[in-house]
């Protein structure tokens, strides 16, 4: 195999089965670190974001993959660092044109590690006071209702649900709710 490696140091995409991307992410650095190849071999990491999740009412931090079936590797290309990541199990192979390996962009690397780095999990409100809303979570599922106040900090909603006849205020995350 004759190809021209470039010896500095840069982020590839390697693609893996679904689900095993963190098997695979530990695979390489045990093999890298008992092949000694630490000067090639600097960083593998799986994109992960925190999101807010709500099950059965109550809300939970997740984290969730960015790219389904992907791990970044940062290293140095060369003959024997191409093999082990290559032959690592469950890596289907590396992300490129043909059979070069194709490196990530810096600008697309500072995007995913920006990404990534977000300590506070994102609170996604897109709804405007007055817009009308059907739950879809918690115990008023179902109801129709017309928001009354957005609190975009706690990420909270105050929705004006019809009950028995009168207008019934009440707080729901903003995950509970979608446009009617």
């Amino acid at each position: 195999m004759t190809k021209r490696y470039d010896s500095q140091k840069q982020w590839y995409a390697i693609h893996t089965y679904s689900g095993y991307e963190e098997k695979v992410a530990e695979s390489i650095r045990q093999r890298c670190e008992s092949l000694d190849m630490g000067d090639k071999i600097y960083q593998v990491v799986v994109p992960k974001e925190k999101m807010i999740e709500i099950k059965n009412g109550k809300r939970k931090v997740v984290e969730k993959r960015i790219f389904q079936g992907y791990v970044l590797v940062q290293m140095k290309m060369s003959e024997d660092a191409w093999y082990i990541v290559r032959n690592t199990p469950s890596v289907t192979g590396f992300v490129g044109s043909g059979t070069e390996p194709t490196p990530v962009e810096d600008e697309e690397m500072d995007k995913i590690m920006k990404r990534m780095g977000r300590d506070d999990p994102k609170h996604k409100i897109d709804f405007n006071v007055g817009e009308v809303v059907n739950i879809i979570d918690g115990p008023f599922k179902g109801f129709d209702g017309s928001i009354n106040e957005i609190d975009p900090a706690k990420g909270k909603l105050k929705v004006l649900v019809n009950m028995f006849g009168r207008e019934t205020p009440v707080e729901l995350d903003g995950l509970q709710v979608k446009r009617v």
